[in-house]
């Protein structure tokens, strides 16, 4: 398999990894702040708000998912280029808003949809270009 391929499937693999990571923690986070309540800007709101933060499961849940999006995102850019990873990376926010719809049941505007599909309109054509266009230095020159 030619390395521009294989250089392109690693990065969609990896750029899916991202967005599957960063959806399900922004879910879950957000599921798990709802369960905490709204926060009080006082001393003793944000101590109890902290408190209820830290130990909650899905909060910590939504940690270990947003750390793999994390690892995924450092990866895929030591290989990709910015410009690139980027703006594939936004189909994460059309998918986040589907998804808030279906398990979060937040109303979407028709406006918002049609933002959304101008979105996927840009990922589609962020995807069409090589992934890497500038050239890596190589180690020995580090």
């Amino acid at each position: 398999m030619p390395s521009e391929k294989r250089l392109r499937i690693k990065t969609l693999v990896m750029v899916f990894a991202m967005i599957v990571c960063a959806n399900a923690g922004d879910l879950l986070l957000k599921y798990g702040m709802v369960q905490v309540g709204t926060v009080e800007l006082t001393a003793h709101g944000l101590s109890q708000a902290f408190w209820q933060t830290v130990t909650s499961p899905v909060i910590w849940l939504a940690i270990f998912f947003l750390s793999g999006f994390m690892v995924s995102y450092m990866t895929v850019l030591s290989w990709a280029d910015y410009s690139y990873v980027m703006p594939a990376g936004a189909f994460g926010y059309a998918a986040l808003t589907f998804l808030a719809v279906v398990f979060l049941h937040e109303p979407v505007s028709p406006r918002r949809w049609v933002g959304v599909v101008l979105i996927c309109v840009g990922v589609l054509l962020v995807g069409q270009t090589r992934p890497r266009t500038t050239e890596v230095p190589s180690e020995a020159a580090a």
